[in-house]
């Protein structure tokens, strides 16, 4: 089993940014993809972006440009540095690992983007 925390969020105005992180904790032999995902109020969860174990990274549309996945494999961390902020970026940010053993997510962190 994993556990995943995930922090780093808050209020931030248009423009700004935040980085969040998420580390994951327990047995589950690697992951093999770390991933963050978000959900708007009243929307479904979607893909952000995502990070191979060999580094290869994935953006959606939204992201490209703007934000930045990275992990420590070591520390079982990763990484979203969120930049160039925008209203519709608010969300809560949830982080998911694949394993072997399955997929996991972490509770969420609250992203807000006003002024």
């Amino acid at each position: 089993q994993a556990q995943l925390a995930e922090s780093g969020g808050g209020l931030v105005q248009p423009g700004g940014s935040l980085r969040l992180s998420c580390v994951a904790s327990g047995r589950f032999f690697g992951a093999n993809y770390m991933a963050w995902y978000r959900q708007p109020p009243g929307n479904q969860r979607e893909l952000v972006a995502q990070i191979a174990s060999g580094g290869n990274t994935y953006y959606t549309d939204s992201a490209k440009g703007r934000f930045t996945i990275s992990r420590d494999n070591a520390r079982n961390t990763v990484y979203l540095q969120m930049n160039s902020l925008k209203p519709e970026d608010t969300a809560v940010y949830y982080c998911q690992i694949r394993t072997p053993l399955g997929d996991y997510w972490g509770q969420g962190t609250q992203v807000t983007v006003s002024s």
